[in-house]
């Protein structure tokens, strides 16, 4: 095990939180994303454990140190199934994603999002830019 056993905490007597080293956690334990995959949400539920790890990239969690990464996991038997949204929130996110595909320059309609460095469809950014 070498350096995973540096994590190994089931009962959270070390860590405060049940503790377990990357891919070695209980499969009833899942983290959000993990829920969300199979159309779950924790559901108002308490972080119930860990998995920890070493890393480069810092950790993102509070009080933990740099070279650690963190993932909370929830208890997949207390998750509930994801919410699905109403007519009148589907229709808000349509409005919203159109609004992002149209220029404010050329007030043209694209195929895709405008790039938000530019604020304006790539064909204006460069007419913009030739004429400076």
């Amino acid at each position: 095990m070498g350096r995973r056993r540096v994590f190994w905490d089931p009962t959270g007597q070390r860590f405060g939180l049940p503790t377990f080293p990357w891919k070695m956690a209980p499969g009833h334990l899942a983290t959000k994303r993990q829920l969300a995959a199979d159309g779950l949400r924790p559901g108002g539920q308490q972080v119930c454990a860990q998995v920890m790890w070493h890393t480069r990239r810092g950790g993102r969690a509070a009080g933990v140190p740099k070279n650690i990464g963190v993932a909370y996991l929830y208890d997949r038997a207390l998750a509930k199934p994801k919410r699905k949204p109403t007519e009148a929130q589907w229709e808000a996110i349509a409005k919203a994603l159109r609004a992002r595909r149209i220029c404010p320059e050329c007030e043209v309609e694209k195929d895709y999002c405008l790039p938000r460095r530019y604020g304006v469809c790539p064909d204006c950014h460069e007419r913009t830019e030739a004429a400076r």
